[in-house]
C-alpha cells in the first residue's frame, strides 16, 4: 500500500486524504477486477480528476497505466510509461499533424485519445457522490463486508428511497469552515430512486430565503419522498440551516399541550433551567454571595430578553388557538388527544420553532376550514423558507409564491401561485404544440419533395440537398402531456323518494355534551350535499347516524328499503390489506369473479398495469384512495357517503373525482374542506355547529364569510 500512496503523492501532492484512502484500498484489493490500465481508469479516473483539476484526461490515463503496472509488479513498464516511451507526452507521431484538421475535429471528438485538444474543466470542481459510493462498495466487497449502495429491503420488507447528488467542492469547504451564512438552499444535480424505480434524474432545487414553495405533481411521483430525504440529510444542504419536517404526530404523555409547544424551543428551555439553577445557587450562598453566579444570571436575563422569552407563552397560545385548541384544550395532557389533534400539535410546534426551512406535507388534511383560513393568513407573514406539498388549490393560491412542478422525473420552477402556474403551463404547452406542428409540417413538406423526385435523375442534387437539410433538423419530439385521470362510478338503480332522512334527531355520547338537538335533514338521489363545521362539532357522527352505524337518542332515521350506501373514509384506506396487491384485495372481498373483472374495476379508477399488481403497502396515499374507491364501488351502491375523500389525492384526481360525482346517478353526502371540490359538485351545504345542523342558502361563500368574521373577532 505504501508504494501506491507514494505513487499517488508524487502526482497529486495535495490529494484529499479520503480519496487517497479509497484509491489505495482499491489498488490493494482489486487485482482481479482490473485487466488493463483502461479498466483502472474507468474505476478511479473521475476520483483522480477531482484531486487535481489541472490534469488532462491523457494525464490521468497515463497515471492509471503506471498504477496498473505497479499493482502487477511490472516496475520497468511503469518507468517506461513515466518516461513517455509508450503513452507519455514524448509520444512520436507517425505522420505530420494538420492543425486545421484537428481544429475541425475538436468539436466532435474532444474526448478521443488522439486529439491534442483538451476540454477545459470547470473551476468549480465537484465531488461525485455516486463514484465515491461505488468505490467504497468495491472495497467492502473485497473485504467480505459489502453493503448495497441502494438498500432493497429493510426488516419489515419495505423498499427504501435513496438519493445521490453532485456536491460542489467550494460550497463543501465553505460549509466545513463554518463561514457559510447564506440561508438560500441549493440542491444541484441530484437523483432519487425508490427501490429500483427512478423518481428524479438530474434535478435541481434553488430555494430562496423568505419565499414559499408549493410542490405539486401526480400521486406516486416522489413528492413526500423528496421531503423526507431533505429532512433526513440524505440530500445535503448547508449544515447551519435548521430544517423541520412535520410528518409524525406528537407522542402522547402528561405534558400539557401549551407546555409541549413551549418545550420545542430548546434554547429557551435551557436558559430557563439555567436561570433556576443559578437562583438556587445564589439563594443558598447567603453568607458569601456567589458573584460569578450573579454575573452569569445577568447574562441569562439578557439572552432571555433578547429572544422575547416573556412573549413566548402568548405566541404559543395564539398558534394553538388558531389551529383549533381552546384555552381548556391547551391545558390538557397530550395523551388525551386523538392522532389528528396530535398532528395539529406537531404543526403548532413547527410554527412556534420557526426553522430556516419548514417542510409541510398536506398540512390541510388534518384541519377544518376555519383552521385552514387561519393557517393561510399566518403563513403569508412567514419570514423564512417553506416547502409545502398540498393538493388544496385555494391554499396554494393564498400561500405559495413559487410552484415546483414534479413531472417526467424532473422539477420545473414557476414564479407565482397555483393559478399563475396553471395559466403559464397551459400557455407553454400550447406554444410547444404550435412549434411541434410547425416543425412537423416543415418536415412533411421536405419529405414530400424527396419522395416525389427520389428517382428523378435531373433532380438528384436537389434531393440530396433536401436529405441533408432533413438530417440537420433537430429531433422532432412530441409535446409531453400527462395522461388524463378518469374515475368512473358504476350506473345504479334509480329510487323514488324518500331516500334518506333524519327527523328531529337528538344525539350525544354523554348527557353533559349534546352534539345535536332536533336535527332534521333529508337527502335524495339528486343530492350533492357537503357537511362543514369545526373539528369536534360532530360531522363524522352525523355521517354515522345517516349510515345507521349509530342510533339516535331521540328522533327517527328513515331509509329506503333498496338503498345501498357506499361509505368512504380515510380509516378504511389505512386498513387495506397492505401485504396484498390490489387485485388480490378485490378478490378477497368479492370472490368468484375473474381477474379481468377485478382489473377492469381497478382500471376505471386509474389503478392499472403493474400498479394493480404492486403490494398496497408500496402505493402512495392517493393510489391507496383510488383502490378504496374501486373497493367501495364493487357492490354497485346507489348512494355515497364520503368522509374527507380528497385527502392525499393529487389535483388532477380531485378534478376527476368531481367530474365522476357529477355524473353519478345516485345521491352524495360528503365531509370535505376542499373549496374547489365543494364549488364543483355541491348544491347544498349543511353546517354542524353549536349543537345544530343548519342548511346555508348562500353555500360556501356564506360559510367562509361567517368563519372569517369569527377569526377577526377572536
Amino acid at each position: 500500500m505504501a508504494a501506491y500512496r507514494e505513487e499517488l503523492t508524487s502526482h497529486f501532492p495535495n490529494i484529499d486524504h479520503e480519496i487517497s484512502d479509497y484509491v489505495t484500498s482499491m489498488l490493494e484489493d482489486g487485482g482481479d477486477d482490473f485487466s488493463t490500465g483502461e479498466d483502472l481508469y474507468d474505476a478511479i479516473g473521475m476520483l483522480l480528476q477531482q484531486a487535481d483539476d489541472s490534469k488532462t484526461d491523457d494525464d490521468i490515463r497515463n497515471i492509471c497505466n503506471r498504477l496498473y503496472h505497479v499493482m502487477n509488479g511490472d516496475e520497468e513498464a511503469s518507468d517506461r510509461d513515466n518516461q513517455g516511451e509508450v503513452n507519455g507526452v514524448r509520444k512520436v507521431l507517425s505522420a505530420p499533424v494538420v492543425l486545421s484538421s484537428l481544429a475541425e475535429n475538436q468539436q466532435t471528438k474532444v474526448e478521443e485519445d488522439n486529439s491534442i485538444w483538451v476540454r477545459k474543466k470547470s473551476s468549480n470542481s465537484t465531488v461525485d457522490q455516486k463514484k465515491l459510493e461505488k468505490a467504497e462498495a468495491k472495497i467492502q466487497k473485497k473485504q467480505g463486508k459489502r453493503t448495497d449502495v441502494i438498500p432493497k429491503k429493510v426488516e419489515n420488507g419495505t423498499e427504501l428511497a435513496t438519493a445521490s447528488q453532485v456536491i460542489n467542492k467550494r460550497d463543501a469547504r465553505l460549509d466545513a469552515s463554518g463561514n457559510n451564512r447564506s440561508t438560500d438552499i441549493k440542491i444541484e444535480d441530484f437523483d432519487i430512486a425508490f427501490g429500483e424505480k427512478s423518481l428524479l434524474q438530474g434535478a435541481s432545487i434553488h430555494l430562496v430565503t423568505g419565499r414559499r414553495y408549493g410542490l405539486i405533481g401526480r400521486n406516486g411521483l416522489g413528492k413526500t419522498t423528496l421531503l423526507k430525504l431533505i429532512s433526513s440529510g440524505s440530500l445535503k444542504i448547508p449544515s447551519h440551516i435548521t430544517v423541520l419536517h412535520v410528518e409524525q404526530e406528537v407522542t402522547g404523555d402528561d405534558t400539557p399541550a401549551l407546555q409541549s409547544v413551549l418545550e420545542c424551543d430548546e434554547k429557551r428551555e435551557g436558559l430557563l433551567r439555567l436561570e433556576k439553577e443559578l437562583n438556587q445557587r445564589i439563594n443558598a450562598s447567603t453568607e458569601h454571595p456567589d458573584e460569578s453566579a450573579a454575573s452569569e444570571l445577568q447574562k441569562v436575563y439578557l439572552e432571555l430578553e433578547a429572544m422575547e422569552s416573556a412573549r413566548a407563552p402568548a405566541r404559543a397560545a395564539q398558534i394553538l388557538n388558531g389551529l383549533g385548541f381552546s384555552p381548556k384544550d391547551q391545558s390538557r395532557p397530550t395523551k388525551e388527544f386523538s392522532g389528528g389533534w396530535r398532528m395539529r400539535l406537531a404543526l403548532a410546534r413547527a410554527l412556534f420553532t420557526r426553522p430556516d426551512l419548514l417542510l409541510l406535507d398536506e398540512p390541510t388534511n388534518m384541519l377544518d376550514m376555519k383552521a385552514i383560513i387561519w393557517l393561510e393568513n399566518y403563513l403569508q407573514d412567514w419570514p423564512k423558507t417553506i416547502l409545502v406539498v398540498s393538493h388544496d388549490r385555494q391554499f396554494l393560491n393564498s400561500v405559495a409564491t413559487d410552484i415546483l412542478h414534479l413531472h417526467s422525473m424532473r422539477l420545473d420552477t414557476y414564479r407565482g401561485n397555483y393559478e399563475v402556474f396553471h395559466k403559464t403551463r397551459e400557455e407553454k404547452l400550447k406554444n410547444q404544440m404550435k412549434e411541434y406542428e410547425a416543425q412537423k409540417q416543415y418536415r412533411d413538406h421536405i419529405q414530400v419533395f424527396i419522395d416525389r423526385f427520389r428517382y428523378n435523375a435531373n433532380r438528384a442534387s436537389q434531393v440530396q440537398s433536401k436529405l441533408k437539410q432533413l438530417e440537420k433538423l433537430p429531433e422532432l419530439k412530441p409535446v409531453e402531456k400527462e395522461t388524463e385521470v378518469v374515475l368512473k362510478f358504476p350506473e345504479v338503480e334509480k329510487l323514488s323518494p324518500p331516500i334518506l332522512q333524519l327527523d328531529e334527531v337528538t344525539f350525544y355520547y354523554s348527557s353533559d355534551k349534546v352534539l345535536f338537538t332536533n336535527a332534521c335533514v333529508n337527502a335524495n338521489m339528486e343530492s350533492r350535499i357537503c357537511i362543514v363545521g369545526e373539528n369536534g362539532a360532530g360531522k363524522t357522527t352525523l355521517l354515522k347516524l345517516l349510515l345507521g352505524m349509530l342510533d339516535p337518542v331521540k328522533g327517527i332515521r328513515h331509509v329506503h328499503r333498496n338503498l345501498k350506501i357506499g361509505y368512504f373514509t380515510q380509516h378504511h384506506v389505512d386498513q387495506l390489506g397492505m401485504d396484498q396487491c390490489s387485485v388480490e384485495l378485490l378478490a378477497a372481498r368479492f370472490p368468484g369473479k375473474t381477474t379481468e373483472v377485478y382489473r377492469a374495476q381497478l382500471g376505471s379508477f386509474g389503478v392499472s398495469g403493474d400498479l394493480a399488481l404492486r403490494p398496497v403497502s408500496l402505493l402512495s396515499g392517493g393510489q391507496k384512495s383510488r383502490v378504496a374507491f374501486a373497493l367501495m364501488s364493487m357492490a354497485n351502491p346507489n348512494f355515497f357517503i364520503l368522509d374527507e375523500p380528497t385527502n392525499h389525492l393529487d389535483m388532477e384526481t380531485i378534478e376527476a373525482l368531481g367530474e365522476a360525482l357529477n355524473k353519478f346517478q345516485g345521491g352524495v353526502v360528503l365531509v370535505s374542506h376542499d373549496e374547489r371540490l365543494i364549488r364543483k359538485i355541491c348544491k347544498e351545504l349543511w353546517v354542524v355547529s353549536k349543537g345544530t345542523v343548519k342548511s346555508l342558502d348562500g353555500g360556501i361563500d356564506e360559510y367562509k364569510a361567517i368563519v372569517e368574521a369569527e377569526l377577526a373577532a377572536s
